[in-house]
């Protein structure tokens, strides 16, 4: 950590005051899922990291209480064919799983256009494929991670069931289904019989249920946990974290970042970071980069179930009611609906009971809903779905942001990307279509 005398520990980046970096010294902006696999991933390569994070710890925004899902499966992006007239029909409505406040709309006008215009047949299956190349890079790079450290996050391999209320909607995910397919993707069509197979807490509800996809290679854990866990492993390989402390301003000098101020004070190093979700667009705004990350709010619920004998075991995911429903140990974690209404992270408490109630519909058993813990955060969303990674228009500033609903699926994978090209190393994968100068 950085004194006020500028004077550095053997790891981390120089005050201002202090003297020049080695050549090693990287300031990674955000404590997320996605600034702490970043850190990670620069530590295994030799660098040394400094984190600096607003909260009073890692993890406490948008990876605090997530879906939980590490999903490949849901490459296929929100910009969909179609989707236009389902947004027509859900304005005001309070149970849509799509919500556009009124109030949110001047400041979302240039990056709404341009969601609306990736919802075609083309860009879709485009936009599909080059997610579902992080993604299943991700899921790898997680795996060897987990593999080579043995944290634990309640972390589960079944799968997950997409179940469908009606044979019209099963029938377009299918067609989804056989897109990931083709690329890689394993998937089952089953009936509501077979889906009850897979999971006997379905048993009680299969008159709602016109059938399934279960993707036998999508993954769960907590989010949070293996924040929390990672961190540590970070701190242990030298990696020094600066909590309550935000990011002022990001300071230009040419075509370099020379160095970035925060609430405590100025900070220098060699290679500079934005993992910072959401707040990423504000920030980079200040020096002439403009990306197209607006925050969508979404929601969960987390229960606990110690006791309850028919709780579901296999991650489902309710196409009828957009939310996901993932056991994580004792835990019961719902989560879903998509609201655009700014940087608000208010509990509405309408929202919050379309996840009570979607439960109470398949589950009307489960015990502790009153219980529950709500939760909003904001995810940093982009019009076409893809993250922005890699290199700026400034050498040494890289960009980490943009996951959207999938962070959690892309968090490994994107951390290795950014530490390979900052250690001059070739990617873990192609990154076109993912970069900052993709349109």
């Amino acid at each position: 950590m950085i004194g006020a005398t500028g004077a550095t520990s053997a790891t981390g980046a120089t005050s201002a005051a202090g003297p020049m970096a080695s050549g090693r010294q990287v300031l990674v902006l955000g404590g997320g899922i996605i600034g702490v696999t970043t850190a990670y991933a620069l530590a295994k390569r030799g660098f040394e990291v400094t984190v600096v994070e607003r909260q009073d710890g890692v993890g406490l925004e948008t990876s605090f209480a997530n879906g939980s899902l590490i999903t490949p499966s849901m490459a296929d992006p929100w910009a969909a064919p179609g989707l236009p007239l389902k947004l027509l029909k859900w304005i005001g409505r309070e149970e849509s799983p799509f919500l556009v406040r009124l109030g949110a709309l001047p400041g979302m006008m240039s990056w709404g256009l341009k969601f609306l215009a990736n919802c075609n047949p083309r860009d879709w299956k485009r936009n599909t494929e080059v997610i579902l190349r992080i993604a299943q890079y991700s899921q790898e790079r997680l795996r060897a991670l987990t593999d080579e450290t043995g944290i634990s996050y309640d972390q589960t391999s079944l799968g997950t069931l997409r179940l469908f209320r009606d044979e019209a909607s099963m029938a377009d995910a299918k067609r989804s289904a056989e897109m990931v397919g083709e690329l890689g993707v394993p998937f089952r069509v089953l009936d509501a019989s077979a889906c009850a197979a897979l999971d006997p807490a379905l048993l009680p509800s299969l008159e709602k249920i016109a059938g399934g996809i279960h993707f036998p290679s999508d993954e769960v854990g907590d989010a949070f946990k293996f924040t929390g866990a990672l961190a540590e492993l970070c701190k242990q390989a030298g990696v020094a974290f600066r909590f309550g402390e935000t990011v002022d301003t990001i300071n230009a000098d040419g075509r370099r970042i020379e160095s970035v101020t925060t609430s405590k004070e100025r900070l220098q190093a060699d290679h500079y970071v934005v993992a910072l979700g959401s707040a990423s667009t504000a920030q980079l705004r200040q020096i002439g980069i403009k990306i197209p990350v607006y925050p969508v709010k979404g929601y969960s619920l987390t229960i606990d179930i110690k006791g309850w004998n028919n709780a579901p075991t296999v991650p489902l995911l309710d196409d009828g009611k957009k939310m996901g429903i993932v056991r994580l140990g004792d835990r019961l974690r719902l989560a879903g609906t998509a609201e655009f209404t700014g940087f608000d992270t208010s509990l509405n408490p309408a929202r919050g009971a379309n996840l009570v109630n979607g439960l109470a519909d398949l589950f009307p058993d489960c015990p502790n809903v009153d219980q529950g813990s709500h939760w909003a955060g904001l995810r940093p969303m982009t019009p076409d779905g893809i993250p922005i990674l890699g290199r700026t228009p400034f050498k040494n500033l890289y960009l980490n942001v943009g996951h959207g609903h999938l962070g959690w699926t892309m968090a490994a994978g994107s951390g290795d990307v950014i530490a390979s090209l900052i250690a001059g190393e070739p990617a873990g994968i192609d990154l076109d279509g993912m970069t900052l100068d993709r349109r």
